[in-house]
């Protein structure tokens, strides 16, 4: 805790010490739209801090960041945070930051943790027993500033296969169906010595893939039932539809798979913008725009739909009628007709000449 105001960088501490705390960092961390880490939000389309997007990369953290007045998908941890405040807080006369802290600690041993959860009839310290074997392991240890400490590692890569298998120790162990990428797919596994399981994630994303029991012995295959399944086979469908609704659906295809690679989790939301202007703007223009947005290397669906309307108000201003159509003044009093017709007198410009040459008296 802090005495003074929260800022980014004692965001980032927490997040710090929370991990050293779990022992790992997990594949997926759950945000609030909260203005020291998201600046905004929009279909996917995540703007972080400064400091907390230099963090973000460097821990290769997976966001999720829940949807505004979306209650559903952030009404647990509100609840829980509801909990320690009613709970714990309410109760408790705060002093210095270390009692407060100390304090902190014995409720969550004594409660907290210790309590059997209602809806899940089980204590918080077992389930997070069972679950930290899934923790990415922390690779070097970081300071508020985002600097390595050391260099420690214990984990090492694999090139994903055609067949989406990864080769270990003579053996193929099965990843998700789907994870094989023409241009190139690396996973990281983490051997547990002791369960003798093998833990993989994906290296970009940090994104828990699966794990396998170690298989001794050479050529066996060792498949997981749950990696035979396509989850991703809804959104081929619809991408493909998509595409179809282009002048040119091969160029459009590769347009939306570049923005399925972007966007992963939020591809739905993606082909729904995209949709939704398709629906509302010319084939042509929308065709135009999708060359231009290839040309320029703008892969998402917001920056589509601004080069659709960029497009709009280009084709207006070329097409559009330069004369100027000056309407009739409308007179407050209908008596005043008379002042409007009046035409001031003209002089001929001769007598200007005349003037200035000084033949005038």
């Amino acid at each position: 805790m802090a005495e003074s105001s929260f800022t980014t960088r004692d965001v980032i501490q927490a997040h710090e010490n929370a991990f050293q705390w779990f022992g790992g960092i997990p594949n997926e961390l759950v945000y609030d739209q909260d203005n020291l880490i998201v600046v905004s939000e929009n279909a996917g389309d995540l703007i972080l801090t400064a400091e907390f997007e230099a963090y973000r990369r460097q821990r290769n953290l997976t966001l999720h960041v829940c949807r505004k007045a979306d209650p559903e998908s952030k009404g647990k941890i509100e609840n829980v945070v509801g909990f320690i405040k009613h709970n714990f807080a309410k109760h408790r006369i705060f002093t210095t930051i270390d009692a407060w802290n100390e304090q902190g600690w014995n409720w969550l041993r004594r409660t907290g943790n210790g309590r059997v959860h209602n809806t899940t009839k089980k204590r918080p310290a077992d389930v997070f027993e069972l679950e930290k074997a899934h923790l990415r392991p922390i690779s070097p240890s970081l300071d508020v500033t985002g600097v390595p400490k050391t260099n420690l590692t214990n984990s090492i890569t694999r090139t994903v296969r055609k067949d989406n298998t990864i080769l270990y120790k003579s053996n193929r162990y099965t990843v998700p169906c789907g994870t094989y990428t023409s241009f190139g797919k690396t996973v990281q596994i983490v051997i547990q010595e002791a369960e003798q399981e093998l833990l993989i994630y994906d290296l970009e994303t940090g994104e828990y893939l699966g794990k396998h029991p170690i298989t001794h012995g050479k050529g066996k295959l060792i498949q997981n039932r749950n990696h035979l399944r396509d989850r991703a086979k809804g959104i081929d469908v619809y991408l493909e539809r998509i595409a179809h609704e282009f002048e040119n659906p091969d160029a459009a295809k590769e347009y939306l798979e570049r923005i399925r690679k972007n966007y992963p989790r939020y591809i739905r939301d993606q082909l729904q913008l995209i949709q939704k202007q398709l629906a509302q703007s010319p084939l042509s223009l929308c065709s135009q725009a999708l060359q231009k947005c290839m040309e320029l290397q703008l892969y998402s669906a917001s920056a589509f739909t601004d080069m659709v309307g960029y497009l709009q108000r280009q084709h207006r201003w070329n097409t559009s009628d330069k004369v100027v159509s000056v309407n009739r003044i409308q007179p407050l009093r209908e008596g005043n007709l008379s002042v409007l017709e009046a035409q001031p007198a003209v002089r001929s410009i001769e007598e200007y000449i005349e003037i200035l040459e000084g033949r005038t008296k």
